[in-house]
């Protein structure tokens, strides 16, 4: 029974996203190149003074990209610190100046890392007005970016990459805005509350009171998955029925957080005119998300233990509406995704169980990733691939057309180590410090040993690849953690962006050689296989140290 509802809920969330890949893709690929605007967006266009008609080089692409962010930052911090004199602020007081920062980092990197209990320190306004707006354009600047590199393919002798204003307000008005509130409406329709009521004292059974809180939980949750943002409105985040009150529900929201990152593939494909090149990407994202679902599936079905045996699975830290297999499927997909969000408690996993999630993002996040960030990173790797078949083959490598030379791969290779390098580094400075070691392990770490190491470690994989999902046995509200965590975010995000527009900004300078003899075809299953090594063989060389000494050494006991 257990296989067969595996496979069925499996198979349904294939099939909608199938049926969606090649509308949604090109309807993505009209919106970015057509040259009509709406009423609304020209509008927009003279408030700020841009004309939408003119294209930006790789250099004021990216300027553009870090002051509309930085402008984020501010706006969200300042919202947090004067929250109590806001509307719908609940009688809550202003957020912390630490956490505050942290908080605002986190959702401008599209991480929505949450070191703080929603629904116990943030009012209705910050949450609206601050997080959900983030969760819209931190989401519509992924894409953008992709969508940058994706043109660096397509153009020819090209000193411009595009208008990131223009992409920006497509991405947000034409894109996520309109599915965020369809989705917004179907989820209401199954359960998920969308209200302004204060909290609400009830008696409960037992006869004590209970507060139960209110807000505008449906609009926030619809977003926060399409957008793969993550960031919960209640602490127990996609496990709290007023956010995720059903098994169906469950399984619309992770299709709503796969549906714009599997569908981006046709976008590429449509951009770069041959739609055999998405098909290809499609397949490595999608034999990477099988592989990782089935191993956390089969890890948390047979976990060690008599109790765990007896109860058919390491039941712990799971919603038994959802039970194993619609846990394992979440945080499958919130950690392959850059979304954060979870419907269970990843510290409850078992040792290998929750190794899978940290896998996951240690891959990159590319199978498929976040929105725009996902498809990015893929093609990074992709140039990285066809770099490494050039070498053994004895020939200059060629990407679509374009020349890797010098140039790009260097890029390349500051792209993939810039993470590894904020993970490492912030993981090692938090037990190599004595006094910074000293607050970690008797403060933030509620477990000793190898559980509280993949704790730490898991958090600053989370921060740098800018999910914001933890395996919440870790108290993060700590001067250290919100700062090295809030630094690792913002790095993680802005970093590769920068090596992405410039490496967009090298091809798009670029003619298109001719295809010869010697052309490595990137459209066929060879090519497939030798894009998941490369990932697979990058990801094991840089993490396994780290891996041996947290959940493999936890797991192997």
């Amino acid at each position: 029974m257990t296989f067969w509802l595996f496979l069925a809920q499996f198979a349904t969330l294939a099939v909608l996203l199938g049926l969606c890949y090649r509308p949604l893709g090109d309807y993505m690929a009209h919106t970015y190149t057509t040259t009509k605007d709406l009423r609304i967006e020209r509008g927009f266009y003279r408030l700020i003074g841009v004309k939408s008609g003119s294209d930006q080089s790789w250099q004021a692409y990216l300027r553009s990209v870090l002051a509309f962010s930085v402008v984020g930052v501010f706006i969200v911090y300042l919202l947090q610190r004067l929250q109590e004199w806001l509307p719908y602020s609940l009688g809550l007081p202003n957020v912390p100046s630490g956490l505050a920062f942290n908080t605002a980092i986190s959702f401008v990197t599209n991480t929505n890392w949450q070191s703080y209990s929603p629904e116990l320190t943030l009012g209705y306004t910050v949450q609206f007005a601050g997080l959900a707006v983030q969760n819209f354009v931190s989401a519509a600047v992924g894409i953008a970016v992709a969508v940058a590199l994706v043109r660096g393919f397509a153009l020819r002798r090209s000193g411009t990459i595009g208008n990131f204003w223009v992409d920006l307000t497509r991405g947000t008005t034409r894109i996520l805005l309109p599915m965020s509130i369809i989705a917004a409406i179907v989820l209401m329709a199954g359960g998920v509350i969308q209200n302004l009521n204060p909290v609400e004292a009830v008696h409960t059974i037992a006869g004590g009171i209970q507060n139960l809180p209110g807000g505008p939980v449906a609009s926030q949750e619809a977003i926060k998955e399409l957008g793969t943002n993550g960031g919960g409105f209640f602490n127990a985040n996609s496990a709290h029925p007023f956010e995720n009150p059903t098994q169906w529900t469950n399984l619309f929201e992770i299709f709503l957080l796969l549906l714009i990152p599997f569908a981006l593939p046709r976008t590429f494909g449509k951009l770069v005119g041959d739609n055999r090149q998405g098909y290809a990407i499609l397949a490595a994202m999608s034999v990477l998300f099988v592989a990782s679902l089935v191993g956390l599936t089969l890890f948390e079905l047979h976990g060690a233990g008599t109790a765990t045996q007896l109860a058919g699975g390491a039941m712990e830290g799971k919603e038994t509406r959802f039970g194993i297999l619609g846990s394992t499927l979440f945080g499958t997909s919130s950690t392959l995704t850059s979304t954060g969000a979870v419907n269970s408690m990843h510290d409850s996993f078992t040792a290998l169980g929750g190794m899978m999630p940290m896998i996951n993002m240690m891959l990159g996040e590319v199978a498929p990733g976040g929105v725009g960030a996902g498809l990015y990173g893929i093609l990074i790797m992709a140039i990285v691939a066809v770099f490494l078949a050039g070498l053994m083959i004895g020939r200059t490598p060629e990407y679509l057309g374009k020349k890797i030379g010098a140039r790009e791969i260097k890029l390349a290779s500051l792209y993939f180590l810039t993470t590894p390098t904020l993970v490492l580094a912030g993981t090692a400075l938090s037990f190599a410090i004595p006094a910074i070691s000293h607050d970690v392990q008797h403060t933030s770490m509620w477990n000793p040993g190898q559980h509280g190491f993949s704790e730490v470690l898991y958090a600053f994989t989370s921060a740098a690849n800018n999910n914001g999902s933890a395996f919440a046995g870790l108290t993060a509200n700590t001067p250290w953690l919100n700062s090295a965590l809030g630094a690792a975010m913002f790095l993680g995000r802005f970093l590769p962006i920068v090596f992405v527009l410039a490496l967009a900004g090298s091809l798009a300078a670029q003619d298109r050689v001719p295809v010869t003899a010697g052309t490595l075809p990137t459209h066929r299953p060879q090519f497939v296989g030798l894009l998941v090594g490369t990932i697979l063989l990058v990801s094991a060389l840089t993490y396994f140290p780290m891996l041996a000494l947290g959940p493999l050494a936890e797991g192997l006991h």
